[in-house]
């Protein structure tokens, strides 16, 4: 016995639907895929390898390493440019595989409210976090 599955993309919708969103979305994947790389594997050489590795990271470290703008950036890029990447991946699956237009479109409305709460949650946590805050 085995499963069959359909094809992916296979011609439910019409092909006019289409348009440059989809181009921008494959060259989005393509160049944050290139900027995350170089991200997180400055992230976790920074965390886990350099100065000791995963050993001093606690309070102290994040409130200096949070305490300078670059840092700021460098996370907050890498959180966007994250969740953006995988929400546009999970969008495109969701596409593929969900058959009918209702499940489609709450599969997506879930996608982009988790997707929007993450981002500002970590957004604010990010800008708002306080270094000097007394433990």
């Amino acid at each position: 016995m085995t499963l069959a599955l359909d094809k992916p993309r296979s011609p439910r919708r019409p092909s006019a639907r289409r348009n440059n969103l989809e181009l921008a979305s494959w060259l989005f994947m393509r160049i944050s895929g290139l900027a995350l790389v170089i991200l997180v594997l400055g992230h976790l050489l920074i965390m886990n390898i350099l100065d000791g590795g995963v050993h001093r990271i606690n309070w102290g470290f994040v409130a200096g390493r949070w305490s300078s703008p670059f840092w700021q950036f460098w996370d907050l890029s890498m959180l966007w440019l994250a969740e953006i990447h995988g929400g546009n991946g999970l969008r495109t699956i969701i596409n593929d595989y969900a058959r009918k237009d209702a499940t489609r479109f709450w599969l997506k409305i879930i996608l982009y409210v988790s997707m929007v709460l993450i981002l500002a949650l970590g957004t604010f946590v990010i800008f708002t976090f306080d270094p000097n805050m007394d433990s």
